[in-house]
């Protein structure tokens, strides 16, 4: 597997939500279902991410600043707020233990990934979904470790009935690798991870017009 077996999504961070689905779809042959709305003050467009063919709980989600939210200022999650294009932010890593003990477990070796908090989705249907993250709100170009998330009772959207990608692999380069290594280890996360002169994450996907690259 050239991926975290523990990946949950993709972050793919925009500046402008309706462009880059647009531009999207026109680069994959694959157009993203609207997802919904967040509370902060985004909302995102979804692509089921499969493996080998077959689906898995692993999905791509497409972010951006909402158009109808309420406060039209800066949108203060993803990186958001200073993104001047399109790029792969980071990725979630799916906890199928106690998300306050990896928490503290990744406290422990020096690193923080932020309290555990409550977040939610209004979908387009009117239902709002509900789960849980531990995430530190990054730069707009950030290191590539996950932030942790815990579906709970709700439906993980990969699953879902949703248009697909194959999933390729999913890579990291770092200016200190080894710096990472504790982290990722905290939160199990298998990433191939390796030096590089700045920070990257790098995703490859196939899908009706071929493979192609998100960084």
């Amino acid at each position: 597997m050239s991926f975290p077996g523990t990946l949950d999504h993709l972050v793919y961070a925009v500046p402008d939500l309706a462009a880059a689905v647009s531009a999207f779809a026109e680069r994959t042959g694959v157009a993203p279902s609207q997802g919904g709305r967040h509370p902060v003050g985004s909302a995102n467009a979804l692509v089921a991410l499969t493996v080998n063919g077959e689906r898995a709980p692993h999905y791509l989600e497409i972010v951006g600043p909402d158009p109808e939210r309420a406060d039209p200022g800066p949108v203060r999650v993803f990186g958001l707020a200073d993104l001047e294009r399109p790029h792969l932010a980071t990725f979630a890593a799916r906890v199928d233990e106690d998300l306050t003990t990896v928490v503290e477990r990744a406290r422990a070796v020096g690193h923080d990934p932020g309290d555990v908090e409550p977040w939610s989705r209004a979908t387009p249907e009117g239902d709002v979904l509900r789960w849980h993250l531990a995430k530190r709100e990054p730069e707009a170009y950030p290191e590539p470790v996950p932030f942790l998330i815990d579906w709970g009772s709700t439906p993980q959207p990969g699953l879902g009935d949703l248009p697909t990608l194959e999933l390729v692999s999913l890579r990291a380069e770092h200016p200190e690798p080894a710096r990472l290594a504790p982290a990722l280890s905290a939160f199990g996360v298998d990433l191939d991870l390796t030096e590089g002169s700045s920070p990257l994450l790098e995703a490859v996907l196939r899908g009706p017009k071929g493979e192609f690259v998100l960084r």
